[in-house]
């Protein structure tokens, strides 16, 4: 009996383990994983959304500034030709797309003379720069602050032209240009007013005659890629013709006094 009671004492005294939930067992271990997978699907969808957000809106404005410098030595010559010349271009205007990713995509400089670039437009105005800088020095009035004085102006007019081209094309419904684009083609007109104070310097006279020749062909220029730009899809700009023309013709009207400062030499 003492042995019985001695097994049943210690079978009573035993702590009795509940029952085993697999099901609890398995909510425990799964839940972390079902947490981590949500939040690992979250994140993608949203660091996708935010890629899109960023090819979509970003890179409207901005573009890719490598595209801008893919040009060769014959790009250079026929585009200066276009710009210089507007009236010997007989081509058309209309800038060449090719299919990329399941998606248009404009070509680059090297393949298409109507693209925009900004090795023209940077070395024109360090040309602009030099150009001052040695016609300061031919009139006896160099000083580093009189070339920094024409630096400043320099910059300051490429600005007034961004601002001008981003507002015509905003009012005529087509904000959507490139930032970049439209540095490019503001800063085109520095090659003919580089030429003019060159031409200044040998011959002052010579520049009166050239200057306005430079000023008609860059609003030439100007007119035709901005009717192109506003032409290359669904805008307002055919359902305001009149409207649309006045502000083409003051874009180059204004060519006349804006390359005129630039080309005037402060010292």
């Amino acid at each position: 009996m003492a042995a019985m009671n001695s097994d049943l004492g210690g079978l009573g005294g035993r702590p009795m383990n509940p029952q085993a939930n697999p099901f609890g067992n398995a909510l425990n271990g799964a839940a972390p994983g079902l947490i981590r997978t949500g939040l690992g699907v979250y994140g993608e969808k949203f660091l996708d959304s935010s890629s899109e957000f960023m090819q979509s809106n970003i890179t409207q404005y901005l573009s890719d500034p490598q595209y801008y410098f893919q040009v060769n030595s014959q790009y250079v010559r026929n585009k200066l030709k276009v710009i210089l010349f507007p009236f010997l271009h007989r081509g058309h205007w209309t800038r060449i797309t090719e299919p990329v990713g399941g998606r248009l995509s404009y070509k680059p400089p090297v393949q298409d003379i109507n693209a925009p670039d900004l090795y023209i437009p940077l070395m024109a105005f360090g040309t602009y720069i030099v150009v001052a800088g040695y016609a300061l020095g031919a009139l006896g009035r160099f000083t580093p602050e009189a070339l920094t004085l024409q630096f400043s102006k320099g910059l300051l007019g490429w600005f007034l032209q961004v601002i001008l081209i981003k507002g015509l094309l905003y009012s005529l419904g087509s904000g959507e240009a490139p930032l970049l684009d439209i540095v490019a083609y503001a800063g085109y007109g520095f090659a003919g007013t580089s030429l003019a104070m060159l031409a200044r310097i040998f011959w002052s006279y010579l520049y009166y005659f050239i200057m306005p020749w430079f000023c008609l062909c860059t609003g030439v220029f100007l007119v035709k890629t901005m009717k192109r730009v506003l032409l290359g899809g669904p805008r307002s700009y055919e359902r305001h013709p009149s409207r649309n023309h006045y502000f083409l013709l003051f874009l180059a009207v204004v060519q006349f006094p804006m390359l005129f400062w630039l080309g005037n030499i402060s010292g």
